[in-house]
């Protein structure tokens, strides 16, 4: 299962001036992920800038905008890779009226920066970041305590951090927190170690990055097959195939294996599984395969294959904490959306918004039902028909759900379930 664990996703956040952009130059640069050439770019413009030494944050700040504003507006993905392993990042905006970024970054993330400013401390956004990721239940959180340069390294200073965010955090459902204090302007354990912090024995960023066992993040206990495809070739080599091509969202599939179809619940046999380089004998999730059964059973898109004693909720009434993403207008009660879960889509209606959640403090109001763009809600929809649904804690696949905006297609929400 080793060459499934090279990829790691993990999603920055942070206020706005606390070195997001920085520290992604500095892993880039240091981990030698950069061309001279783009290298040399920056300098350039550093200099023009009047700048001292080389901006690394400008690596990061692709979008011409921000490179003249100085500040990250949307998601930007960055791919960069070593030995060990590649990775992904999905650098979102700090600012509060970019919430749907960083939920719509951090949807798929195995790990969450979160970064706090030395001499700041633990501030509001800080809190926000953190209950946002323990929404989207991102499995590990490293909070990076940054520009130690400016507190001149001090102990207490990070402790007293440490503590207070460790605080906070107990409220939350936050599994593996971890704490490492940089300096991403001058490099200090972001890939390399610091001989100025000799009183901190942590790992470095890049080797935590390098090293935190992701293999388990998803869920290899219940099986979870939606059909996104039906493979029928129609020619004389293999005019009886009929294979059921998607991605798996959970559990193992191994060939033999008895499974129960849904909706029908015909239960049948795993015949062949095919991945992109052939026969496999069993498939693990975010595998994408093709499944032949014993027996031909008419299955479409939006259908599920499934263990026979262990089966997602049928369900036509689902519950979800909502992020609300549509400027123009809020969230309609009893207002009609697509709705897209897995592969499949359907209609439903908004049946009650249950409270809105103040994202810094979580409590829960109930005297303000009005859903804004970047708010977060409580709220119960039903839909036309069934859906093969997980609670988002068990499965981040089969628990999570879009809405779309029937007249002009926007995608206005996401949505976890509960």
């Amino acid at each position: 299962m080793s060459h499934f664990a090279e990829l790691l996703r993990f999603t920055t956040a942070g206020s706005v001036d606390d070195g997001k952009s920085t520290l992604i130059g500095r892993l880039l640069y240091d981990s030698k992920s950069i061309f001279q050439d783009q290298y040399d770019q920056i300098k350039e413009t550093s200099e023009r800038r009047g700048e001292e030494g080389v901006n690394l944050a400008l690596l990061t700040d692709g979008l011409k905008s921000e490179r003249e504003q100085g500040i990250t507006i949307d998601v930007a993905y960055r791919y960069f890779s070593t030995p060990r392993r590649k990775f992904i990042i999905a650098d979102t905006p700090g600012h509060i009226q970019y919430t749907r970024n960083m939920v719509t970054g951090a949807s798929s993330a195995n790990v969450a920066l979160i970064l706090i400013d030395a001499r700041n401390g633990v501030v509001d956004q800080t809190r926000r970041h953190a209950i946002i990721a323990s929404l989207l239940q991102i499995p590990h959180i490293v909070v990076c305590i940054n520009k130690m340069d400016l507190v001149d390294y001090d102990r207490d200073a990070y402790d007293k951090i440490q503590s207070s965010f460790e605080s906070f955090a107990a409220k939350l459902d936050v599994k593996d927190v971890h704490f490492i204090p940089i300096s991403a302007l001058n490099g200090d354990n972001v890939v390399n170690r610091s001989d100025k912090t000799p009183w901190y024995e942590g790992p470095t960023l890049m080797y935590y990055l390098e090293n935190v066992h992701i293999a388990s993040d998803h869920n290899f206990i219940d099986q979870r097959f939606p059909v996104q495809y039906v493979i029928r070739p129609y020619n004389d080599e293999f005019h009886d195939f009929r294979g059921y091509a998607g991605r798996l969202a959970g559990g193992v599939i191994k060939v033999g294996d008895e499974v129960t179809l849904l909706p029908s619940g015909f239960t049948t046999s795993v015949k062949n599984i095919y991945g992109p380089d052939g026969d496999l004998q069993e498939a693990f999730p975010p595998q994408s395969i093709t499944v032949q059964l014993e027996e031909d059973f008419d299955l479409s898109r939006g259908d599920m294959i499934v263990r026979a004693h262990n089966q997602p909720e049928v369900t036509q009434d689902i519950d979800v904490m909502m992020c609300w993403f549509d400027h123009s207008k809020p969230l309609q009660s009893h207002g009609k959306y697509t709705l897209q879960h897995t592969t499949q889509s359907v209609r439903c209606i908004i049946k009650e918004i249950r409270y809105k959640l103040d994202i810094n403090t979580l409590h829960r109001i109930k005297d303000d039902l009005v859903i804004n763009m970047n708010d977060i809600a409580r709220v119960s929809l039903r839909t036309t028909k069934p859906l093969f649904v997980d609670s988002y804690r068990q499965n981040r696949v089969t628990g999570s759900v879009i809405l779309v905006d029937e007249a002009n297609n926007n995608t206005v929400a996401a949505g976890m379930i509960i």
